[in-house]
C-alpha cells in the first residue's frame, strides 16, 4: 500500500461525504453525512454555510481520522467540492452575512436577468461569457442580492461560492477555480479566462469578486485554527477546489474526448469532454479544471429532489416502513414502479418542479403530470416522474448532438444511479448504454484525486482513468426505446402547449406569497 494518501470531502445538497484514498485510488475510509435544505419563499433555496458546509466539513474530517490508522501528517493534500454555483457574501473578518443562495433550483433572479439582457445585451453576454443567463447564472443572483439587500451588500467583502467558502475556511485564502466562474455568468470572460469589467459594471465591483484559481491549483495551506477545529495537519496543501458535478465527472473516469458524464443527484447534471470550446446557446460551455481542457455542461434543475418530493408526500408508510427496519423507501417505489409498463399506463409527467435548466432555460417552468384516470396507482405516478426525468435527459443529449457535440460513453454516477430501474428507464428513453463505476463515493473520490494532482502525484486529470473501473454497463431495449419514441414526441410538444399557463401560475405564485 502507498504510504501517500489523500483527502476528499465534497458538500452536496442533501448530504456531504468524505474519502481518505491511498495513491492507487484505494479508499481506506469513507464517511457521510445529511443535512437539510432550507426553502424560505416560493424560488428560494439556501444553506447556512456555517451549520451545513462548514460543520459538515469538520465533522467529516473527524470521522475519517477516527475510522482510519492513517495519521493527519501522511495526509499530503486536501480537495473540496460543492454545489455550486452559490452566491455567499462575507464580510472582512469573514463571517457570513447571510445564507448561501443556491444555485439553478433558486429562481430569484428573473427579473435581474431580464434587466441585465436589455442593459447589456443578450447577444454580448453571450459572446463574452459563452452562455445565456439562467437561474444556474450566479451573477444576477449578486445583483439581487445588492438590490433588495442593501444592508447585506454594504458590508460585503467578498462573494463566495461552497467550495471557496471551506478554502477560505481552511486557509484564509479567498479563491474561486475557473470552472465554477463560468457560471458565474455574465461575469466571467470564457474567452481570456478573467473577470469582466465591462460585464461587473452594473452588478458587481470586481474587488468584491475572489482569486480565480484553476481547480487542481494549490489555494493555501491549512491554518493553525482550522487544524485544531479539523484534526487536519497545520500546513497541509489544499487546493482550490470546484463545483461537485465536475469532481463527480472525474470519480466517474471522464478522461477522454466524447466522455459524458450523467449525474443522478437532486439535479441532473451532464459534463461531457469535448476537444474544444463548443459554442452552444442552450447548453453551457465551459472551460474545465486544467488550462486548454473544455466541456459542455448542461442541467436539469429536478430529478432526485423529485423522487424525494414523491417519497415524503406521498409514500410515508415507505418511510415508516424504513424506520421500522424495512426496505429503503426508494427501493420500495422502484419495486412498485417496475410492475407499471413503459409509458405508465398513459401518464407523462414534466419534471420542471423547480423551473428548468437546460435546454429550455426557463426558471417559470413549472411540473406537470398528465393523462391521469381514476384507475391510475401510484406505482404508475411514481413511474412517470422517473420517465420524466428520462425524458428530459433524452432532450439534454440530443441538444447536445445539435450543437455538434455527440456523446460517445455516458458514465452514470450519483445516488440516483443505484436505482436500476432508473437507468434502464433512460437507456430506454434515449437508447444509449450506461457505464456504471464501481465504486460511488460521488464527488469525494474525484476530489481526492484532483489533490493528488495538485500536490504533484499525478500529471493530469486525465490519469484519472487508472482509479476507476465499471461495475455494469446498462443497455438499451429497442422494443422500449420505440414506444418511449411517441412519449417523447408528446413530452416535448406539452412543453410547448402549456409554456403560457406555467408562466402565469409561476407569476400568481410569487403574489400569494
Amino acid at each position: 500500500m502507498s504510504q501517500d494518501y489523500l483527502l476528499g470531502i465534497d458538500v452536496g445538497t442533501y448530504e456531504s461525504k468524505g474519502v481518505v484514498t491511498t495513491a492507487d485510488g484505494e479508499v481506506v475510509a469513507h464517511a457521510a453525512i445529511g443535512h437539510e435544505l432550507s426553502l424560505p419563499g416560493p424560488g428560494l433555496v439556501e444553506h447556512d454555510a456555517e451549520g451545513v458546509w462548514w460543520h459538515d466539513f469538520v465533522t467529516l474530517c473527524r470521522q475519517l481520522l477516527q475510522h482510519t490508522e492513517v495519521k493527519a501528517e501522511r495526509i499530503r493534500g486536501v480537495g473540496v467540492s460543492g454545489i455550486g454555483p452559490c452566491v455567499l457574501p462575507i464580510d472582512r473578518a469573514g463571517r457570513p452575512l447571510r445564507p448561501a443562495i443556491l444555485y439553478g433550483v433558486d429562481t430569484r433572479a428573473s427579473e435581474e436577468i431580464a434587466e441585465l439582457e436589455r442593459e447589456l445585451g443578450r447577444d454580448a453576454i453571450y459572446a463574452v461569457s459563452g452562455s445565456h443567463l439562467s437561474s444556474q447564472s450566479a451573477g444576477p443572483k449578486v445583483l439581487w442580492l445588492r438590490r433588495h439587500e442593501p444592508h447585506v451588500w454594504a458590508q460585503t467583502d467578498v462573494i463566495l461560492t461552497s467550495s471557496g467558502y471551506l478554502v477560505f475556511k481552511l486557509t484564509g485564502e479567498k479563491v474561486l477555480d475557473h470552472y465554477t466562474a463560468t457560471a458565474y455568468a455574465p461575469l466571467y470572460d470564457l474567452h481570456h479566462n478573467c473577470w469582466s469589467t465591462d460585464m461587473a459594471r452594473p452588478i458587481t465591483p470586481l474587488e468584491k469578486l475572489p482569486r480565480l484559481l484553476w481547480s487542481m491549483e494549490v489555494a493555501g495551506a491549512v491554518t493553525a485554527e482550522a487544524a485544531r477545529e479539523t484534526g487536519l495537519a497545520a500546513g497541509m496543501p489544499v487546493i482550490a477546489g470546484t463545483a461537485d458535478a465536475a469532481a463527480e465527472a472525474l470519480s466517474a473516469g471522464m478522461s477522454q474526448p466524447g466522455d459524458l458524464m450523467l449525474m443522478y443527484g437532486s439535479t441532473a447534471f451532464f459534463i461531457q469532454k469535448t476537444a474544444r470550446l463548443i459554442p452552444t446557446d442552450r447548453l453551457w460551455s465551459a472551460i474545465f479544471l486544467e488550462p486548454d481542457t473544455y466541456v459542455v455542461a448542461a442541467g436539469m434543475a429536478t430529478s432526485g429532489s423529485l423522487t424525494r418530493w414523491f417519497r415524503d408526500h406521498f409514500a410515508q408508510d415507505a418511510v415508516v416502513a424504513e424506520r421500522s427496519g424495512g426496505p429503503n423507501a426508494y427501493a420500495a417505489l422502484a419495486e412498485q414502479a417496475a410492475a407499471s409498463p413503459p409509458g405508465s399506463r398513459g401518464l407523462l409527467a414534466l419534471p420542471y418542479f423547480s423551473g428548468e435548466r437546460t435546454p429550455l432555460n426557463d426558471p417559470e417552468a413549472r411540473g406537470l403530470i398528465i393523462g391521469l384516470t381514476l384507475s391510475h396507482s401510484r406505482a404508475d405516478v411514481y413511474r412517470a416522474l422517473l420517465e420524466g426525468v428520462g425524458y428530459g435527459i433524452r432532450h439534454n443529449i440530443d441538444a447536445m448532438k445539435e450543437a455538434g457535440a455527440p456523446p460517445g460513453r455516458i458514465l452514470a454516477v450519483g445516488g440516483g444511479a443505484r436505482n436500476l430501474l432508473w437507468l434502464q428507464i433512460v437507456s430506454d428513453i434515449a437508447a444509449v448504454e450506461q457505464y456504471v463505476p464501481s465504486q460511488n463515493y460521488g464527488a469525494s473520490y474525484g476530489d481526492a484525486f484532483m489533490a493528488g494532482v495538485g500536490v504533484g502525484l499525478f500529471a493530469n486529470s486525465a490519469q484519472v482513468a487508472d482509479w476507476v473501473q465499471y461495475e455494469r454497463v446498462v443497455r438499451p431495449d429497442p422494443g422500449r426505446h420505440a414506444r418511449y419514441d411517441e412519449y417523447y414526441r408528446l413530452y416535448r410538444q406539452l412543453y410547448e402547449d402549456n409554456v403560457e399557463t406555467m408562466h402565469c401560475l409561476a407569476r400568481l405564485a410569487m403574489q400569494s406569497d
